[in-house]
């Protein structure tokens, strides 16, 4: 039991009030002159195909980091001599780049706010215009023309509404920059590690002291390295990949994890950048913090692809500076490429075989149901509207290979493109302006404008739940976007499914979820191949040469890192042996500082939320997100409005609220914890907490403890709900009561009868800062139980204690000399 994982942050002796960012060190690199032993035969290092393999063997360094713990490391500050970032680190970081959207004024005005008027390192900011962008309103178009100006003003790189998705602007202009560390306040950030830039997102808050200082905190999450074997069948897409990843992998493996992609050469080169970037940015629906695919050979060829074509052009298209992407710069990345050390510590291993996938089909209003395309096409599901929209798959690529499916039927049509079905609509929007010009060149886009599809601008449109085309109550939709919880891309009535943009388009044509028969079953196929490990042991005995090496040295390094592990686990003994324990069973005589200004004690009748993975739109509706005039009243009213509309006649100011698990899951609205504030609930209570939401809660001063126990108990006694046993498929939750966005980190449970989804309780409990514990009354006559939780640090009560981060960076600000 431990407080929520923001409220771990150790800000310690860090000076906030320093405003000159510190340059980006390159991380250091160890070589023994003399080998003990060779390794591989000289032949094998010139083999291309092995040599990729066996480069890892290579590498030599006292610390063996992984790919993630080595770009940490470039851009951490204030590191003492010699320190090596590993997982589980609070570090300072400066990051590459930091990209705001529409939610750039919100972010000036925190940044004005707390006494700031200059972005520290403006080539560090970037500004894009792309949620909103259809809302043609005088009040939206204040706000853009307030953004605008403020980035003209500040003289950092704006782009204005039309130009592109943020996520997709930041990866074709090259600021998503292999082997850095860029952030957006946005959750799809993640998207950034498909061409080997640690993505990850931060929340509005977090952005305005980015601007401030050019500096954030963070922790740098468990590792989970998954291997992927085989190649891509025909007809299958990287959305497959990651559709399938979240309904086969749907308890908890990645909750919260940095997770980076492995695999031979051979299956890494079936899968191209734009396959990795629709799997990278639906890392965040997995329910992992980022997404990371290597700098190999296949992103080195699109990387020369770009150098070459900026060179074509001589300088980028909007911003008259020069592009990025140059051979020279190039060779000095290739020169010095970050690659995984051998022995690096990885959290867990995952591992699927890519050519034993099939079209998959996510849904309905979950990610984590996830079905074969050819056992939704048995079931006849009829559609109403189909989006090829949002960064995850509106490339065109994506609008290729859409507009395929309507070019190869037009050979059973006379020649004609055949029509989008009667009755449905078929929504495209392009993830970029150069995106549509290259399709327009292809004549992709003028093929499905001719089929009947209504182009939307460049944009995130329905996928965010705004503008044009959103899901009416009783509608199903099948979209290409990256979410289909309940209510996000229109009515809570609605249905959405999401699959591959030619899924898409093939439902589109024919009015029902079907597939457009590319796809042809291998002979003897069995099932999926996936599982823990690096799933190269377990697929037998006909595996190629470059498959058996690296079988061998994936076997290696595996022992190698449970031999570390086991030295770890030595010295750790010796040094509780020698020093003592500091773990939780020093007893109620260990008590927590508790500052002045913060509460010792909170106290209040428990309000039970039931159910699991209540994501940030359950919590607060999308379509308030980007409305910056919503008063505390109406955002008390809102609260919980999507997961129940009940919520605000039972939740009454002052009572504890108690969730299931991963509360607060998906996107990076820092809503989330200010409506329950505004709700005047002092504090939740959850068996655990998405990441996002547990940032969020920190950085505005709402307060959140980890009780797995109490949930425990009240499911058992009011719900009738026990987690033991095995697990349950993951369906369609009862009338669609549930919002499932991150996997449940307990078994599947299904209620006997149908459940409130809030509900007074009669409980009482009091938390105990000083003490670190919990005291539950159930009931008026029922049993009282304590429970020791972890300790809040006198650090994160300061934040909390000051108002919040942003009152907090003020303070910095005004210590400044």
């Amino acid at each position: 039991m431990r407080p929520s994982l923001a409220s771990q942050i150790s800000y310690g002796s860090q000076r906030h009030n320093s405003l000159r960012p510190l340059p980006i060190r390159p991380c250091r690199r160890f070589t023994s002159k003399v080998p003990l032993r060779q390794n591989v035969f000289h032949a094998q290092l010139e083999d291309p195909s092995s040599a990729a393999i066996l480069s890892s063997l290579t590498s030599s360094s006292p610390v063996p980091q992984t790919l993630t713990e080595k770009i940490v490391q470039r851009h951490s500050l204030g590191l003492p001599k010699d320190k090596f970032v590993k997982s589980g680190d609070y570090v300072t970081l400066s990051p590459y780049k930091c990209m705001t959207h529409d939610n750039s004024w919100p972010v000036a005005t925190k940044f004005l706010s707390i006494g700031a008027s200059d972005i520290s390192d403006k080539d560090q900011i970037v500004m894009t215009l792309d949620h909103d962008v259809q809302n043609k309103s005088e009040k939206n178009l204040t706000k853009y023309r307030q953004i605008e100006e403020f980035a003209k003003n500040q003289g950092v790189v704006f782009y204005p509404a039309g130009r592109g998705i943020g996520h997709q602007i930041m990866v074709e202009e090259g600021y998503a920059w292999p082997g850095t560390l860029a952030v957006a306040s946005d959750s799809h950030s993640n998207m950034y590690g498909g061409v080997g830039c640690l993505g990850t997102p931060v929340v509005r808050t977090d952005a305005a002291s980015i601007w401030a200082t050019s500096k954030t905190w963070w922790q740098i999450p468990p590792i989970c390295k998954v291997t992927f074997t085989g190649t891509l069948p025909e007809g299958v897409t990287g959305k497959d990949v990651i559709v399938a990843l979240c309904g086969l992998f749907s308890n908890d493996q990645v909750l919260n994890h940095a997770i980076e992609f492995a695999g031979s050469e051979e299956t890494m080169r079936s899968l191209a950048v734009d396959d990795r970037l629709a799997i990278a940015n639906m890392t965040t629906e997995w329910g992992a913090l980022t997404g990371l695919f290597p700098i190999d050979e296949t992103l080195q060829r699109w990387l020369r692809y770009k150098a070459t074509e900026a060179a074509m052009c001589n300088e980028s298209r909007e911003s008259k500076k020069s592009s990025p992407f140059t051979h020279q710069r190039l060779d000095d990345l290739f020169a010095n490429q970050l690659t995984a050390d051998r022995g690096a510590k990885y959290s867990k291993h995952l591992h699927l075989n890519l050519s034993t996938l099939s079209p998959y089909v996510s849904g309905p209003n979950s990610v984590k149901v996830a079905t074969p395309l050819h056992d939704l096409v048995a079931r006849d599901i009829r559609i109403d509207k189909a989006y090829l929209v949002s960064c995850t798959n509106s490339r065109a690529s994506d609008l290729a290979a859409a507009a395929k499916v309507f070019k190869d039927a037009a050979g059973s049509n006379g020649g004609k493109v055949p029509k989008v079905a009667d009755d449905v609509k078929f929504y495209i929007a392009a993830a970029s302006a150069p995106e549509q010009a290259a399709a327009e060149i292809s004549g992709d886009w003028q093929a499905l404008l001719e089929a009947g599809a209504l182009a939307l601008p460049a944009g995130c449109g329905p996928c965010i739940g705004l503008g044009t085309g959103l899901l009416e109550p009783g509608e199903v939709g099948i979209s290409a976007s990256n979410r289909n919880f309940k209510g996000r891309m229109g009515s809570t009535d609605a249905k959405a499914y999401l699959a591959s943009p030619e899924v898409v388009a093939a439902s589109a044509l024919h009015g029902k979820i079907v597939g457009p028969g590319r796809y042809q079953r291998p002979e003897g196929w069995s099932g999926v191949i996936r599982g823990e490990g690096d799933g190269i042991m377990e697929e037998g005995s006909k595996i190629t040469r470059q498959e058996a090496l690296q079988k061998v040295i994936a076997t290696r390094e595996q022992a190698f890192e449970k031999f570390i592990a086991q030295l770890d686990g030595k010295v750790e003994e010796a040094e509780q042996n020698l020093f003592g324990s500091d773990n939780a069973s020093q007893g109620d005589d260990h008590l927590t500082e508790v500052l002045p200004g913060f509460p010792e004690r909170v106290e209040g009748e428990i309000v039970f939320c039931d159910a699991d993975n209540v994501n940030t739109d359950g919590i607060y509706p999308g379509k308030y997100t980007y409305q910056d005039d919503v008063t505390m009243e109406k955002m008390a009213e809102v609260c919980m409005s999507n997961y129940d509309k009940a919520f605000a006649t039972i939740a009454r100011g002052g009572d504890i609220l108690v969730a299931g698990f991963n509360f607060g899951c998906g996107s990076s609205r820092e809503q989330a914890a200010t409506a329950i504030l505004a709700k005047k609930i002092p504090l939740v209570i959850a068996g655990s907490f998405g990441n996002i939401f547990s940032r969020n809660s920190i950085n505005n001063a709402l307060m959140g403890v980890e009780v797995p126990k109490l949930v425990q108990r009240l499911r058992e006694t009011f719900s009738g709900l026990t987690t033991e046993g095995s697990q349950q498929d993951i369906t369609e939750p009862s009338h669609n009561s549930q919002s499932l966005d991150s996997p449940p980190p307990a078994s599947q449970v299904v209620p006997p009868q149908e459940k409130l989804l809030t509900r007074r309780t009669g409980w009482k409990l009091l938390w105990d800062v000083r003490r670190s514990k919990v005291d539950v009354q159930e009931g008026e006559n029922g049993p009282k139980w304590s429970q020791r939780v972890g300790e809040l640090p006198p650090n994160v009560q300061e934040i909390i204690a000051a108002g919040g981060l942003e009152k907090w960076v003020k303070k910095q600000i005004k210590k400044a000399p």
